[in-house]
Parts: C-alpha cells; structure tokens; sequence
C-alpha cells in the first residue's frame, strides 16, 4: 500500500512540474512578435490559385469545378500560411497543441486545430507552416467572390486585404486539454505579392 501512495505522489509531483513549465513556456509565448511570412500553395477547387489569376485577369472560367462548387456549396481552398514567431524574451516559449482561425477581411476563411509543438529558444526565430482547408463557399457566395479574388489583380494597384490570424493555445494536463483563456491575434496588411 505504501508503495502505490509514494508512486501517486510522485506522480502528482511530475505532473505538476510539466504543468507549472507549458505555463511558464506559454507565458513567454504571448510576450513572443508574430509576423505572416506568406499565403503560398493556394488551391481552389483543386485549381492552382496562379491559374485563376493569371496576366493580372481573374478568369473563374480556368476553373470549372468552381461552378461545381457553386451548385453543391462547396468550394475547397487549401494552402499554407506561414507564420514567423520572433522570441525577443531570455526565456523558451512553447505550445503542444493549438487551435486557429484566419480571417480575410473580418470575415472567417478558415480554423482548425494543429497538433504540433511549436518551440522558440530564447533570442531565436522559427517558421511555423500552418495548412489551410476548408470549405469556402460561405465566404464567396453572395457576391464576396469577385471582391476577394480582386486582392490578387496587380492592375488594381496597391490594393491590400486584412488577413487576421488567431491562435488559441492548448495546455496538456494528462489527457486533458485546457485552452488558453483567449486569443493571440496577428493582423497582417496583404497585396497580390504575399500569395502568389
């Protein structure tokens, strides 16, 4: 009996240690610069984003399973954000787990959740690539399809779009998560150079 007491213990006490440093670790995190690097590997409908716009003309017609899409509500987009996380702090900031929500001009693009640990040793930089899927077509019915696809014709000139990008922290206690109590929010000014 006293065997398994001191083995409870003990296992309350490394529990707590790895408790007490994701806090500490998720702490400097929040202290941490964020920046988005690039939208890159866009695909909508299965359609290289480049094909779409191309010459600096939106043509849709380059793209038919968009139509498709259309008729059944649902038009995939899949890509890559690259997200680049500066560590200025004498401590490590690091997450397990974390979920995300990308906005394109205030409105929901895509979310998700990434199982990944993201590490950043104190004075360093990393580049965490975040994958994009979605179903688009809430977004881009009712017109918003034009207006969005517009970012990406040079011949608008500098034209720029909001990308907002949300990050919810996720701290594992055991088998049990617990969300960071709220956001960690990058906004991010965009032209046609960061995703194409």
């Amino acid at each position: 009996m006293r065997k398994i007491l001191v083995a409870a213990v003990s296992l309350l006490i490394l529990s707590s240690c790895g408790i007490n440093k994701q806090t500490k670790e998720l702490k400097v995190l929040g202290d941490c610069k964020y920046d988005l690097q690039s939208i890159d590997s866009l695909y909508i409908a299965g359609t290289p984003l480049k094909k779409i716009v191309n010459n600096n003309n939106i043509d849709i017609s380059s793209a038919p399973a968009i139509a498709m899409g259309f008729l059944r509500k649902n038009i995939p987009l899949e890509g890559r954000v690259n997200l680049k996380i500066d560590n200025p702090t004498s401590k490590k900031a690091a997450i397990n787990q974390f979920e995300y929500i990308v906005l394109l001009q205030k409105k929901e693009l895509a979310s998700g959740f990434v199982n990944q640990k993201v590490s950043v040793d104190a004075g360093q930089t990393v580049n965490v690539p975040v994958s994009l899927k979605t179903n688009i077509y809430d977004l881009v019915s009712g017109g918003n399809f034009e207006e969005i696809l517009s970012l990406f014709n040079s011949e608008r000139g500098n034209e720029e779009g909001l990308v907002t990008i949300k990050v919810k922290p996720i701290l594992l206690i055991g088998n049990t998560q617990v969300k960071y109590p709220g956001y960690i929010t990058i906004d991010k000014k965009i032209s046609r150079s960061i995703l194409l």
